[in-house]
This record gives C-alpha cells, structure tokens and sequence, in this order.
C-alpha cells in the first residue's frame, strides 16, 4: 500500500461499529480491523 492511501473518516467509523458489535462474523472483523489499521493515528492533545 502506498503511503498516501488512507481509510476515510466514514469507513473507519463503519469498521469500527463493526468490531464493537457481537452478530458480525470473524471475516467481517477481520476485513474492519484491516481498514481500521490504515486510519491516520490521532494527534496527541496537548494540555
């Protein structure tokens, strides 16, 4: 994968409700933790 190809904001949030949830298959999960791994990290607040 190249470096400047990322998951969007909407199927991470969708991949996520996927994990969370109990009726999706092993498949499924592991297609949504495979998209989730591609989102950009979040910026660290500062305080």
């Amino acid at each position: 994968m190249a470096r400047n190809e990322k998951t969007s904001k909407r199927v991470g949030k969708i991949a996520s409700q996927q994990l969370r949830s109990k009726r999706t298959s092993k498949k499924a999960k592991s297609t949504a933790a495979s998209a989730l791994t591609q989102r950009p990290n979040r910026k660290k607040r500062k305080k």
